[in-house]
């Protein structure tokens, strides 16, 4: 099951938060073979969205970024997001690792 976590995103800049993935709670998942992805919607069926770019840092950590234009492209509101990580098997395992909403705050500054 994914951890529920929300997170608060300034239109116009750059951003990025770090996931340390583990299967049980406390032991960290080996993520050397794994991809990742991740969207932001407005709402679970919206047909457009945003992607995150995922690295994958370490053995059990990943990061999911978005460039200033990016979220300056967001209009300010709430949306949803999850990330997933994709196993290096054939056919993938996928696993949703953490979910929730987003709050984007409006700008003020532009130029």
């Amino acid at each position: 099951m994914a951890t529920y976590s929300n997170l608060f995103i300034d239109q116009g800049s750059d951003f990025s938060f770090s996931v340390d993935v583990s299967s049980d709670g406390v032991s960290p998942v080996d993520l050397s073979t794994y991809s990742g992805r991740g969207q932001i919607k407005k709402s679970y069926a919206s047909s457009t969205s945003v992607n995150f770019t995922i690295v994958i840092d370490d053995s059990d950590t990943l990061t999911a970024s978005l460039t200033a234009a990016s979220t300056a492209a967001l209009n300010p509101g709430r949306y949803v997001y999850d990330i997933e990580i994709l196993s290096g098997d054939t056919p993938s395992i996928v696993t949703r690792v953490v979910e929730g909403q987003v709050e984007v705050t409006p700008r003020v500054t532009t130029g």
